[in-house]
């Protein structure tokens, strides 16, 4: 509980800054360089701590397959979960309720277009972020690897360094995560938007991928509690593996990594296939939290705009239910 009262500590007080400098937002550009950087330096960490680690370097094809048949029934569970909620809620393939369209309220300023825009913003850096991430993976995995061969003689202290690299990192990130929050300052009017009823959608998002990963604990040679860890991730996979290896989980963490990167990269390849064949809503499922970023733009062009404003909302959600659920998970 003292690690997800840290996180949170450090997002809450990112949005607080974030707020009381939002008319200063245009000087604060530098602010998303700084936390590329502790996202490419917590990774990086991470890989050092992974390519240390005997454990993870015996398993790596058994982990590569863990987390591919992860992926799946995960991914399943959530977008099935979210199919079986549409239709209790009585909407269509196409998400209309009773042959009219959900339409999002009038008098609620909620700007459509710039979160579309920043959608496709973020699917032009996705090849390039993602290709820097896995990159300092690898790096830092292969370096730690061939140092612990002759220069590393202390594997504990070397692990515990980097243990404490990542937690520092995971921290920066999340302050700007809250930062990045209070500078928009819309989020409260996203969700008033498009009211009560999308909120029940990530519900079913998260539900169906904490299913998914029960069904996973119970089939796979992993732990009740490092299965849910790695299906609470819900595709941020900047955040989660660090949040799981902080609690000393290696394996674990090595696994929620690929399984989060995998959840991103099908989703652009199958949210069109899901929006055709099953419906609207349920790809809003597919990607978890990246519905409000990288997955955006796929989710409006495949469906409607109203729905990428589902999508967004859910991400939102999912973002903000990571950095809680991931510690609450390891610490019961």
């Amino acid at each position: 509980m003292a690690d997800l009262a840290l996180y949170l500590g450090h997002a809450f007080v990112g949005y607080i800054v974030g707020a009381l400098v939002r008319d200063k937002k245009d000087k604060l550009g530098w602010a998303g360089k700084v936390s590329t950087i502790a996202i490419i330096v917590m990774v990086f960490s991470m890989g050092m701590r992974m390519g240390a680690n005997e454990e993870v370097i015996s398993n790596l094809g058994s982990i590569g397959l863990y987390s591919l048949l992860i992926t799946a029934i995960i991914v399943g569970c959530s977008v099935g979960a979210t199919s079986i909620l549409r239709r209790l809620m009585g909407l269509d393939k196409k998400g209309f309720l009773r042959g009219r369209k959900v339409e999002i309220p009038k008098d609620v300023d909620v700007p459509v277009e710039t979160m579309e825009e920043q959608g496709k913003s973020e699917e032009k850096k996705f090849d390039s972020m993602t290709l820097m991430v896995i990159l300092a993976v690898l790096i830092g995995g292969f370096l730690a690897y061939f140092l612990t061969k002759g220069v590393i003689t202390d594997v504990k202290a070397f692990d515990n360094v980097m243990g404490w690299a990542i937690t520092v990192g995971l921290c920066i990130l999340l302050f700007f995560v809250g930062l990045d929050m209070g500078l928009e300052g819309t989020v409260i009017g996203q969700i008033k938007a498009v009211g009560v009823r999308v909120l029940v959608i990530p519900v079913a998002v998260i539900g169906g991928s904490l299913i998914g990963a029960v069904i996973c604990g119970l089939i796979l040679p992993l732990s009740m509690k490092e299965a849910l860890a790695i299906g609470s991730g819900l595709g941020w996979y900047s955040l989660a593996p660090g949040l799981i290896i902080d609690h000393g989980f290696v394996v674990a963490s090595a696994i929620s990594f690929l399984h989060n990167i995998m959840r991103e990269v099908l989703s652009f390849v199958f949210i069109p296939v899901v929006a055709k064949k099953l419906g609207y809503i349920e790809t809003v499922a597919m990607p978890g939290a990246a519905a409000m970023d990288v997955c955006l733009p796929i989710v409006e062009r495949q469906t409607r705009g109203d729905i990428a404003v589902f999508s967004f909302v859910s991400g939102l959600v999912a973002s903000f239910t990571v950095p809680v659920l991931v510690p609450l998970v390891l610490t019961l």
